[in-house]
């Protein structure tokens, strides 16, 4: 995440938080296609992940996360790099992971990407018409 925050139109912003407060250096951002991630102070890594490549979204919140107002949400995608990802300790992490999924999901219908989900059932069995008397 660059500092010219003008560039880019930001639906979601928000730093990871110590005790409920906003002071670290783990920063998450979320446009209307893509989700950034940016942590450090002297040296700065920045990563993002294509929201049509998010597969799976679970929220997870402890005791401790509950007592100051924060969660996290964790992040399954086809994304090389960022496969598991979390976004640990954020504020209203239930209306975020709503506004994630649902950005997810117009992505996914805007670029015409069908998933289907398989159920695990046993071995594949071979069809060959009815079975014989």
């Amino acid at each position: 995440m660059a500092k010219k925050d003008d560039d880019i139109n930001y639906i979601w912003k928000d730093k990871k938080r110590i005790l409920g407060l906003p002071i670290s250096f783990t920063r998450y951002a979320m446009n209307d296609d893509r989700l950034f991630y940016s942590k450090g102070l002297f040296t700065t890594e920045e990563k993002e992940i294509m929201l049509y490549r998010v597969r799976d979204i679970s929220l997870k919140l402890t005791l401790f996360q509950k007592l100051f107002g924060v969660g996290s949400i964790h992040l399954y995608s086809s994304d090389t790099d960022l496969k598991n990802f979390e976004i640990r300790n954020i504020k209203n992490p239930r209306k975020v992971k709503e506004l994630i999924h649902r950005q997810v999901e117009l992505k996914k219908e805007e670029k015409g990407i069908n998933i289907t989900e398989f159920i695990d059932d046993g071995p594949a069995v071979p069809h060959h018409g009815a079975p014989k008397k």
